[in-house]
Order: structure tokens, then sequence, then C-alpha cells
């Protein structure tokens, strides 16, 4: 029991320094020296890179990052026979979603539109405070738990992981948060799915 016990605590490690990550730069990037480079980055993002085929391509992407698009992405699996994994990573997507909205309302960052500065928004305002971004953040959680689910290799697993960094750029390019921000919600989600893979998916996932 005891050695069960320690074997758990070593593989939360991972997690809890990924969380500790998203809130350190949180914090480093409220005032100060750090919050000029985030607000450079979003304005390079949000204007510099301005083109067409961006607009399109992150108008297009960006929703994968929904609650909705992972409940989608779960009833596609429960079809194709995986019902313990859709669930597994759905509910871990789900939990996560109600974890950003609850760090939203603590940490009450205002969102780019809201702050002053110039910038462009390409899609309608999203309600809810910037930090952390949510769709990151329950993307990264479902695909880490699926991945790890469905035992996808490491090349598979990578791609997902760059599909969830896509979204986490295109919520910045759009105008709808900071850098700090999606960055945060990249850290917590993978953390989320990381902890979750490795305490709830053995009790659901036979």
């Amino acid at each position: 029991m005891t050695a069960r016990h320690d074997s758990r605590s070593i593989d939360l490690i991972g997690p809890v320094v990924l969380i500790g990550a998203a809130f350190g730069l949180a914090a480093a990037t409220v005032k100060g020296r750090g919050r000029v480079v985030d607000d450079r980055l979003f304005k390079w993002f949000n204007s510099s890179l301005r083109r067409p085929g961006l607009d399109r391509f992150c108008k297009g992407i960006t929703e994968l990052g929904s609650l909705w698009a992972s409940i989608g992405a779960a009833t596609a699996m429960s079809l194709r026979g995986r019902r313990k994994q859709s669930a597994d990573a759905l509910a871990a997507a789900a939990t996560t979603w109600v974890m950003g909205q609850v760090l939203k309302r603590v940490w009450r960052r205002v969102r780019p539109y809201d702050a002053g500065g110039p910038y462009r928004l390409l899609i309608l305002k999203p309600s809810g405070a910037s930090w952390p971004s949510s769709h990151p953040m329950v993307l990264s959680a479902f695909l880490t738990v699926a991945g790890r689910d469905l035992e996808l290799g490491r090349a598979a697993r990578l791609g997902l992981g760059a599909v969830a960094c896509l979204v986490a750029c295109s919520r910045v390019y759009l105008g709808v948060h900071y850098p700090a921000d999606v960055a945060g919600g990249l850290l917590l989600g993978r953390a989320m799915g990381d902890g979750w893979s490795r305490t709830i998916s053995p009790q659901l996932v036979r």
C-alpha cells in the first residue's frame, strides 16, 4: 500500500510542476517587464502576422478547443467501439473546463479588447476573463487522456499536441487572449491530462 502510494505521489510531480509553471507565468505577466513582453507578443501575433489566409485558418481551427468539439470527438470514439475511452477523455475535458471557469473568476484578467490597446478582433467576444484560455486547456486535457487511453504512438501524440498548440496560437491571433493566457491553458490542460491519466483513468478504463 505504501509503495503504491509513493508511486502515485511521484507520478504527480510532473503535473504539479506544470501547474506551478502556469501560475508563475500568469503572475509574471501581471505587470512590469513580463506584462510588456506579453503585450508585445500579442501585438505581433494579432496584427503583424495578419494574412487573409491565416484569418480563415485560425477562424476554422479555433473551435476545436471548445467543449462541444470534445463532445463530438468523444461521440466519434464511442461509435467506433471505444466507449470507456471516450467517456474517460470527455470526463477529463469537462472537469478541466469547470476548473478553467473557476480560475477565470479568481484571476479576473481583462481580455485584450477590454484593455484599451490596439487590437484586431476577428470573432465574437467570448464571455469570461482572459486567463487561463479555456480552448487550449480543454483540448490539451482531452487529447492527452484520449491519446493514452487509445495507446497511440509517440508520433501521433506529438501531432495531437501540435494541434492543441495551433488552437492556442489561434486564440491570440483572433484577438481574444494574450500569449500568457494560452500558454497557461496549455500547461494546465496537460497537467490535468497527465494527472487524470495516472489517477482516474485506471479506474474508468480497464
